[in-house]
């Protein structure tokens, strides 16, 4: 995740003082906690949505852990030094035990965070929610009204989502808004920036297109390169503009790590003085983490690189313990992802961001090029911007296995 809000408001800080006063800590320094934990502990969803990386559908799906497995798998995640707990699905109110599991993952000190798709939250609902003190509740908003609807594939979605998002807000609930934007969307980026402003929604999280699950399919709609730039630039000033008028509210972006490449930039036409202690910043960051800060669980106990590695196994909870499997760099695919660098090819090779980037998202290489070290086809950074030389770049492979979706993955 890249927190655009709290580099804009050390800029903020840095503009006022004369000086960039934060430290470049890289990440990694030091005894590190163990990931950020995104479980999928349940597949089933009441919606079918168009980019959804589980490709989940409304009906049981067998094999899923138990209360017993699930707090078993928790132990051993705190022992592990994690700290945060997403709780996701499909959507996760409807397993039965989803306030047992929040309840003793606030007990047991996790940061504890709820992804939903906010239909099934009436006023009742709300009230249990509050009540649980989650320190988060994500709520997917995929454009206004019929463009909602569409995405979602259920009419009256968007009116469902946005008054629990309003309910949530009304009982003290910090509330985040998640877009994915796409070609099919790109034109409600506008009006939902303001829809967070109007409603005093918390955080607004943009997400680019990752190509897993049914967002593979939709690939070909993926935004053009000129439309990603041109959000990124409304983001960036928005968040500015917020963390000038001193405003809590924050913005992220998630599944391209180039956006730190083009923060760089947009601060270099603005404030170039900031441009080193700023690059300093972002290298500390180091971009993209998958199998490294980020970790997914998903609904039958297998570990994954991150959420969009659904038809990658490290291995099952069930059979080790998630701290045995997140460590053993025995698989290929984790060994490259924890090599700093990673042995990446092409225009990330040659990319002079590559060090706060570190090559961007491998899944979409892999799915469009068969190999996960390719370059990062969702780069919509220039090969000028880049200083890519002449010719193409080459670097070490790792072995893979062929990827093929699991069979527990299809619909």
């Amino acid at each position: 995740m890249f927190r655009i809000s709290q580099y804009m408001r050390e800029l903020v800080r840095a503009e006022a003082d004369g000086h960039y006063p934060v430290p470049a800590t890289p990440r990694g320094s030091g005894a590190a906690p163990g990931p950020v934990v995104i479980w999928n502990l349940i597949r089933r969803c009441n919606l079918t949505c168009k980019h959804c990386y589980s490709i989940s559908a409304d009906h049981d799906y067998e094999g899923e852990l138990s209360t017993a497995e699930v707090y078993t798998v928790m132990d051993d995640l705190k022992g592990f030094r994690v700290p945060v707990l997403i709780l996701s699905g499909g959507e996760p109110l409807l397993r039965p035990d989803i306030f047992d599991i929040a309840t003793r993952a606030k007990a047991m000190k996790f940061y504890v965070g709820l992804s939903t798709n906010g239909t099934l939250i009436d006023a009742p609902m709300a009230d249990r929610i509050a009540s649980q003190a989650f320190d988060y509740v994500g709520i997917s908003l995929d454009g206004i009204g019929a463009t909602h609807d569409r995405f979602r594939r259920l009419n009256g979605a968007f009116d469902r989502s946005l008054a629990a998002v309003r309910l949530l807000l009304a009982r003290g609930v910090k509330v985040g808004l998640r877009f994915t934007m796409t070609a099919m969307n790109a034109h409600d980026l506008v009006p939902l920036l303001q829809l967070m402003k109007d409603e005093g929604v918390d955080k607004f999280y943009f997400s680019h297109l990752n190509y897993a699950g049914r967002g593979n399919i939709h690939r070909a709609r993926d935004a053009e390169f000129a439309s990603t730039r041109e959000a990124l630039d409304l983001l960036y000033q928005t968040a500015w503009d917020a963390a000038v008028a001193g405003s809590e509210q924050d913005f992220v972006t998630g599944n391209n790590d180039a956006d730190g490449a083009y923060l760089l930039q947009w601060v270099q036409a603005r404030m170039p003085r900031w441009v080193e202690p700023l690059r300093e910043r972002l290298v500390a960051w180091g971009g993209n983490s998958s199998g490294v800060n980020v970790a997914n669980i998903d609904n039958l106990g297998v570990v994954h690189p991150d959420t969009m590695w659904w038809h990658h196994s490290l291995g099952s909870v069930r059979e080790r313990p998630f701290s045995e499997i997140w460590m053993d760099t025995s698989d290929p695919l984790m060994r490259g992802l924890k090599m700093h660098p990673r042995p990446v090819g092409g225009r990330c090779a040659e990319c002079r961001y590559f060090a706060l980037c570190g090559g961007n998202t491998r899944t979409r290489a892999q799915q469009v090029s068969g190999d996960a070290w390719a370059e990062d086809p969702g780069c919509y950074l220039t090969d000028e911007e880049i200083g890519r030389v002449a010719g193409p770049a080459t670097a070490p492979r790792l072995a893979l296995k062929p990827f093929a979706y699991v069979a527990h993955e299809r619909a």
